[in-house]
């Protein structure tokens, strides 16, 4: 079992810029994991940000925030970023940290379905 406990999430305004904190704990090694970030706006589905192989040689991310967003991970304390820069109002949701193992050292997932552990979500806000 993986716990995922999110942070970092907040109010700001456009242009500004976060960075979510992700840390994983749990009885097995999160160093083989994937991970994700998710995110849900109000009356809309949850939907696809970025992933990190568990390696971190590999990323890929959602179209709307290439350029804007980096994932990285920190292996040694067990902790996943997201930095989002040069915020806009419709990046405004509940950010979603998700985790899953996988063998391959450069695989990366980015359906919803595909992982199986999650954390409670931080609310990031950007006004314009």
């Amino acid at each position: 079992q993986v716990q995922l406990v999110e942070s970092g999430g907040g109010l700001v305004q456009a242009g500004d810029s976060l960075r979510l904190s992700c840390v994983a704990s749990g009885p097995s090694s999160v160093g083989s994991y994937v991970m994700g970030w998710f995110r849900q706006a109000p009356g809309k589905e949850r939907e696809f940000v970025a992933t990190i192989s568990w390696s971190g040689g590999s990323t890929y991310y959602e179209d709307s925030v290439k350029g804007r967003f980096t994932i990285s991970r920190d292996r040694a304390k067990n902790t996943v970023y997201l930095q989002m820069n040069s915020l806009k109002p419709e990046d405004t949701a509940v950010y979603y940290c998700a985790a899953r193992y996988s063998y391959y050292m450069r695989a990366t997932y980015s359906t919803s379905s595909d992982y199986n552990y999650w954390g409670q979500g931080t609310q990031v806000t950007v006004s314009s």
